[in-house]
C-alpha cells in the first residue's frame, strides 16, 4: 500500500506547492528590506509579517489540495516536550557563549547592565539585582513575545513541511533537507541586508547554514517526538530569545568578537551541532512516526468509505429510509 496519504495530491506534489507559495511569498517582503538595506524598516513590522509566509503557503497548499489545515498537530503536548524545548537553546547558547567569555574572545557587557537598571526604573535595587530581573522578564515574557512570530514560521517548517518530507524520507535526511531550506529561506537577508552584524558575508552565510540545519535536527525531533507544533515554535522562540537578546546584549566587542558570537559566529554554529547530534542519537524514537500516522489515515479513510458503502446499500433497500 503507498504511503502517500489517499488524497488529492501526494507528498511530494504538495511539498513543491508549499516551497513555491513560501518563496514567492516571501520575495514580496525580501525586496522591500533589499531596497532599504535595513532589516528593521518600517519600524521592524516587516519581520512579523516574513516570519508569517511560511503559515500563508501551508495554509493556501492546503486549500489547494483539499486538506483540512486543522490537521497541522494543533493538540496541546506533554509538559516534558515543552520543558526540552525550552531549555535545549539555552544549553547551547550558554555553553558557547561561556567558552567565548573563557578564551577572552568577547568583554562583558556593562553598559547594558547599567541600561537594564534604568530601564527597571527601581531605585536603590542593586545593579546586579536588576539584571537578574531583567533576565526573568526577558525568559518570560520575552519568549511569548517571540511565540506570536516563530509560531508563523513553525506552521509552515515543522507543521507542514517536515511531516510531508518524513512520509518518503529518513528522519536524517528530513533534518537535514528541511534544514537546508530553511537557510536558504534566511540566505537573502545575510548576504544583501544588514541581518549580518559585520562580518564577512560568505562566512556569516556559512556559520548561520550551519547553525540553521543543526537547529533543524532538534525542531524536527521535536515535532515528530511531541506530534505537535507547539514544542517546535516554543523552541524557535527560546532560541529567538537567548541569542540575539540575552547573550549578544551582554557582550563587548574587544576585536575578534563577532567572528565567534552571534547568529553568524562559529561559537553557536559549534554548540549547536554537538546538540543536533545528541538528537539524531536519539531518531529512533521518531523514526516512522509519520509513515505510522500516514497509515492510521489510510485505516481511517477505509473504514469511513466502507460505513458510507453500508448506508448506501441500506438506503438502496425497498422501504428503508434515511437515518
Amino acid at each position: 500500500m503507498s504511503r502517500k496519504l489517499a488524497m488529492r495530491g501526494g507528498s511530494r506534489r504538495a511539498v513543491y506547492i508549499y516551497l513555491e507559495l513560501t518563496f514567492v511569498f516571501s520575495a514580496a517582503f525580501w525586496v522591500l528590506i533589499i531596497w532599504s538595506g535595513h532589516l528593521n524598516m518600517g519600524f521592524g513590522l516587516i519581520i512579523p509579517a516574513l516570519m508569517w509566509c511560511p503559515a500563508a503557503a501551508a495554509w493556501l497548499t492546503c486549500r489547494l489540495l483539499g486538506r483540512d489545515f486543522g490537521n497541522i498537530a494543533w493538540r496541546w503536548p506533554k509538559p516534558r516536550h515543552m520543558l526540552t524545548a525550552y531549555v535545549t537553546p539555552l544549553a547551547y547558547t550558554s555553553i558557547a557563549y561561556g567558552l567565548v567569555w573563557a578564551a577572552r574572545l568577547a568583554g562583558w557587557n556593562s553598559e547594558f547592565v547599567g541600561l537594564a537598571a534604568q530601564e527597571l526604573g527601581l531605585r536603590g535595587l542593586p545593579r546586579w539585582a536588576s539584571l537578574v530581573l531583567c533576565l526573568v522578564l526577558m525568559a518570560t515574557g520575552g519568549v511569548i513575545e517571540n511565540l506570536s512570530t516563530t509560531l508563523g514560521e513553525e506552521i509552515g517548517w515543522r507543521g507542514f513541511l517536515v511531516p510531508e518530507l518524513a512520509k518518503e524520507m529518513s528522519f536524517t535526511r528530513v533534518a537535514v533537507v528541511s534544514g537546508l531550506i530553511w537557510a536558504a529561506w534566511h540566505s537573502p537577508l545575510t548576504l544583501f541586508a544588514d541581518y549580518n552584524v559585520g562580518t564577512n558575508r560568505w562566512y556569516a552565510l556559512l556559520c548561520s547554514s550551519i547553525t540553521c540545519v543543526s537547529v533543524s535536527f532538534m525542531l524536527a525531533w521535536i515535532r515528530l517526538k511531541s506530534g505537535s507544533i507547539w514544542p517546535a515554535a516554543l523552541l524557535h522562540a527560546s532560541h529567538n530569545l537567548f541569542l540575539p537578546v540575552v547573550f549578544d546584549n551582554l557582550i563587548r566587542n574587544i576585536g575578534p568578537t563577532f567572528w565567534y558570537t552571534t547568529e553568524f559566529g562559529a561559537a553557536v554554529a559549534a554548540t549547536s551541532a554537538v546538540c543536533a547530534v545528541y538528537f539524531w542519537f536519539r531518531r529512533n524514537e521518531v523514526e516512522g512516526a509519520e509513515a505510522l500516522g500516514s497509515r492510521a489515515d489510510l485505516a481511517q479513510l477505509a473504514w469511513s468509505k466502507s460505513t458510507l458503502s453500508e448506508r448506501d446499500l441500506v438506503r438502496d433497500l425497498p422501504g428503508s429510509s434515511p437515518l
